[in-house]
């Protein structure tokens, strides 16, 4: 089995967004070239991700074809296999992910979603919210296998463990914590703050930049 890395994982959503637009403007094949002028990644790491999922090589001068790039990167990110995932915490961040439509374009299905208020239990966002004390009938009935945790910090390692006995394969944590899991439990962590460093750390350079050269 092939591995691939983290930041070529993150490319490919990029790439799939990139040739999905090209398709609805008319254009049938893309070139390496044509991509990277686009997306600003160079030719050789293009080639080197494409050539990595899929099966036939683009063509001299030509380039792939769309189409058949789309439906490869859908297939290997799992976009035509429904999953069900819950959400641990329905406060604003949990609601938002709630009514995000783009999850169903990525084959992420969100089923409910679980807190300890009282006041939130219900349909919310047509999603309905259980108490936590149900997250282990709901799972065993919905076969779910993501738990997105969007709970305070200090109640994320809580939820974390709770999801896991009840046996959620993956989490997805937007809490500003660190979480400990088993080895075999696949954890991503959604780190905004690092995000944010990286966007403040190149706007600062890019502007300074700017003033440095005008004159």
């Amino acid at each position: 089995m092939k591995v691939y890395s983290k930041n070529q994982l993150q490319r490919y959503p990029i790439y799939l967004k990139f040739f999905k637009k090209l398709l609805n403007e008319g254009v049938t094949t893309v070139s390496s070239p044509m991509i990277a002028k686009d997306l600003g990644y160079s030719e050789e790491q293009i080639r080197k991700d494409l050539q990595a999922v899929c099966d036939t090589p683009g063509r001299p001068k030509k380039g792939r074809d769309v189409r058949k790039v789309i439906d490869t990167l859908e297939s290997f990110l799992g976009y035509h296999d429904k999953v069900n995932a819950v959400i641990l915490g329905a406060g604003k961040l949990g609601s938002a992910l709630a009514r995000y439509p783009g999850f169903g374009e990525m084959g992420l299905r969100i089923v409910a979603a679980f807190d300890i208020d009282p006041a939130k239990y219900g349909e919310k966002d047509g999603i309905a919210v259980y108490p936590i004390e149900k997250l282990d009938a709901v799972l065993q009935e919905t076969n779910c296998r993501i738990a997105i945790i969007t709970v305070p910090p200090q109640e994320a390692q809580a939820a974390a463990d709770l999801a896991v006995k009840h046996g959620i394969r993956g989490l997805w944590n937007f809490a500003p914590t660190l979480l400990t899991v088993p080895d075999d439990i696949i954890l991503e962590n959604v780190n905004l703050a690092s995000s944010l460093a990286v966007l403040s750390h190149n706007l600062n350079r890019r502007l300074a930049i700017e003033e440095k050269f005008d004159y």
